[in-house]
């Protein structure tokens, strides 16, 4: 396999910089437990279309780029192929087969012409799942910082995505500015990220490197309080 351009010191997340079909025909079958994405829609949110969004404030101008003019689909079968479960955003636009099971994230938008909803599709045994939550506009839910990609997905909506799956290792080969990896990394999973665009790559591994550092913090301080309960310091 390819060695990561970078990894975690306990080894638990790994990141490539750059194309993920490369990248993941290194990847063997059953390495990772499953893929969780939100690859080209296709639908060109990168050309400069976010910019004229909104009603009530000005949307970020993101510039003009080709990444989101068509789909991928060979990197997204190849990704069903080499993993154990899948949740992949924007599935209405992929050529895939028929489920039980999409998820639904109801965006609250109201008067602004983007989608109402979004979904992903899976192969999980389960029904359809819903959840809602404000993202756009000057009244959001959360905090999390925006403006770090134009199609930058809340870290609690795919922590919710994740949580529907088991498994050890979360894999996302269109990782953007590196969310799914941080839920990942909250939920305590190990993470795979590919991402063929230099800044989008470096900020997903700060903001990851930063979140693994604040679960570092609260395992060694969990560890430090049960040592002194066990030492009769804490009661």
């Amino acid at each position: 396999m390819k060695e990561p351009t970078w990894q975690s010191d306990c080894g638990t997340v790994k990141l490539w910089l750059g194309d993920c079909l490369r990248v993941m025909k290194d990847w063997k079958n059953g390495e990772v437990d499953c893929i969780v994405t939100d690859p080209p829609y296709g639908i060109g949110e990168a050309a400069g279309k976010n910019k004229s969004r909104g009603f009530l404030a000005v949307s970020r101008d993101y510039g003009n780029h080709k990444w989101d003019d068509s789909t991928n689909q060979e990197a997204i079968d190849l990704a069903r192929k080499i993993s154990r479960q899948q949740v992949i955003f924007g599935g209405n636009y992929y050529e895939l087969p028929p489920t039980s099971c999409w998820l639904v994230w109801d965006k609250l938008n109201g008067n602004t012409d983007f989608a109402d909803c979004e979904l992903a599709w899976t192969n999980l045994s389960k029904a359809v799942r819903r959840i809602q939550y404000r993202w756009h506009g000057m009244i959001r839910d959360g905090k999390d910082r925006r403006g770090l990609h134009p199609t930058q997905k809340p870290e609690q909506v795919m922590a919710w995505a994740i949580g529907w799956t088991n498994g050890e290792i979360v894999a996302d080969p269109f990782m953007g500015s590196g969310t799914t990896g941080v839920a990942a990394v909250k939920l305590g999973r190990g993470f795979w990220g590919v991402e063929i665009d230099p800044d989008y790559f470096n900020i997903a591994k700060k903001r990851i490197e930063e979140e693994l550092q604040k679960a570092n913090l609260f395992i060694r301080g969990k560890r430090e309080k049960d040592h002194n309960k066990r030492k009769g310091l804490l009661f």
